[in-house]
């Protein structure tokens, strides 16, 4: 199936069965706004919770805040996005579409990629066990010639962002020959600058001095609060908080389904240490959440690392885990070393001293940060995308059918558990009822009587259910149930008792913190 096909029925599915649904879409919806169902916010819950656990339950130097959307203006001027939080934007003339410059650039880069992995993948299928991919590499003539491209473009894409020289990015896109995706033009504007972030009023007066703003992250809520949870938690270098929460974003080419929006959630997490160490904990952060990430079995080789070509004002290395969605590898979660520009600016803003007095140095100097932060809509994207499945299914006499099943991962599950009478009599139902009372103390259970069972089980499957409890006449009699498994779809007789036992084994975070 094309990418773009299965992004289109993964996106319908969403709809169709509670996971996401477009906001205010009774009155045709809001471009870039996502609401939520019923579905999609325990499969949001559950990731927020593994996030959670893992970073803070696991580790006793990590602590959590909640800070205010709202914040102070002059904490936006420190944080230098009033001056420089801007998108680069291009229009093509002839679609009247707008796209960001940099990223035509970069889908252009991958593209070129695309020519070197299809000679490699092709050459390994020729060779079979004795190619040496990386002699290959360094002597096909193909491959050299679009890698000599790649750097050709990399050195002056990169020297273009440097310089904020919008000049040069449209160039680039003139020399690369870089079309617009609708309309196949090359009819280009120029490049201008965008600011990204909301701005409203408090207050009772419309006048600029009450202007504050949406904010575009949650790095800034820690950073202001940094002195207050370390004197209070009586925290000691290297330290972190957590924090999980919405940020705004005024995203004009906002695109790709729930992966650009312009309200997000943000899993951001800020490690305070001494300057001069930021390098090992930022290569040990990098390794940590990879390893969170593969953790949970979404696949080994949808994940790679991605160097920033340009490094943001405040840091001094970074580095993105990128996904690979049905749209291609996207960026997933950023891991910065931010040095100590946050802490010092606001300290030059506020005035108020932001260092630390490290006893064993017997010194004071303002923490270096290393940060790791998350796209929670992405992450739930990438969790969806990875899971969505079509199977063709041999019956016994012979002839086929069709299944949709979302292979979430166990743990993250919207609806760990469904219980299902037979039938809709001869005390099926009471039974089942009490089932259910007993198991959704500890997971989250559905009952569900109407139709056939088969069809209550494709239900079931298309949202993820990894198991489909079935109570039959036998139950009566032996206190025993089918309990059906989403994933192979076998099916076992076990006592009713040993439920709660099979089902923790399975959903349990426990078992996959423990991998971390």
């Amino acid at each position: 199936m094309a990418s773009e096909d299965l992004f289109k029925k993964i996106i319908a599915h969403a709809k169709e069965y509670g996971f996401i649904f477009p906001s205010s879409e009774i009155y045709d919806g809001l471009g870039a706004v996502y609401d939520y169902g019923q579905n999609g916010v325990e499969l949001k819950n559950n990731i927020k919770n593994y996030w959670w656990s893992a970073m803070v339950k696991l580790n006793e130097e990590i602590v959590g805040l909640d800070s205010a959307i709202f914040m102070h203006p002059t904490v936006w001027k420190a944080s230098g996005h009033v001056n420089a939080f801007n998108d680069p934007l291009i229009d093509n003339k002839d679609s009247k579409k707008r796209y960001r410059a940099d990223v035509l650039i970069e889908d252009h880069r991958a593209k070129i990629q695309a020519k070197i992995d299809k000679e490699v993948e092709k050459a390994k299928a020729k060779f079979g066990d004795t190619f040496d991919e990386a002699q290959f590499l360094a002597t096909n003539q193909r491959v050299l010639e679009n890698q000599a491209k790649i750097d050709a473009l990399n050195k002056r894409f990169v020297s273009a962002l440097e310089t904020d020289n919008l000049e040069e990015l449209k160039q680039i896109i003139i020399d690369c020959e870089i079309v617009c995706p609708i309309s196949g033009s090359k009819n280009w504007t120029d490049v201008r600058q965008f600011n990204l972030m909301f701005d409203t009023k408090i207050g009772s007066l419309s006048d600029d001095a009450n202007v504050i703003y949406l904010r575009p992250e949650t790095a800034q809520g820690i950073f202001v609060n940094y002195l207050n949870v370390q004197k209070t938690g009586r925290m000691k270098i290297p330290f972190g908080i957590a924090q999980i929460g919405k940020a705004f974003r005024n995203e004009i080419v906002a695109r790709q389904f729930i992966f650009r929006m312009r309200e997000f959630e943000q899993m951001e997490m800020q490690y305070f240490v001494k300057p001069g160490d930021e390098m090992h904990w930022y290569e040990k952060w990098k390794a940590t959440r990879m390893k969170w990430h593969k953790a949970l079995g979404l696949g080994e080789n949808k994940y790679r690392f991605h160097n920033h070509d340009k490094l943001a004002h405040y840091a001094n290395a970074a580095a993105d885990v990128e996904f690979e969605f049905p749209f291609g590898f996207k960026e997933l979660e950023g891991i910065h070393s931010r040095t100590d520009f946050d802490l010092k600016n606001h300290q030059e803003f506020s005035g108020k001293k932001l260092q630390y007095f490290d006893n064993e140095a017997n010194e004071s100097y303002v923490p270096y940060v290393v940060e790791t932060s998350i796209g929670l809509d992405r992450m739930f994207l990438a969790v969806l995308s990875s899971a969505y499945f079509e199977e063709t299914l041999t019956k016994e006499d012979g002839t086929t059918d069709q299944r949709v099943v979302l292979r979430i991962p166990p743990q993250l599950a919207p609806v760990k558990v469904a219980v299902l009478p037979l039938m809709k009599k001869d005390g099926l139902p009471e039974m089942a009822r009490e089932i259910m009372k007993e198991l959704q103390f500890d997971f989250n259970c559905q009952y569900e009587e109407k139709d056939t069972i088969g069809r209550r089980y494709r239900r079931h499957d298309a949202i993820g259910t990894p198991f489909c409890i079935t109570i039959d006449h036998q139950s009566l009699e032996d206190k025993t149930v089918t309990i059906r498994y989403r994933d192979t779809m076998e099916q076992e007789r076990v006592e009713i008792k040993k439920l709660p036992e099979i089902i923790d084994g399975l959903v349990s975070f426990k078992n996959l913190l423990k991998k971390l």
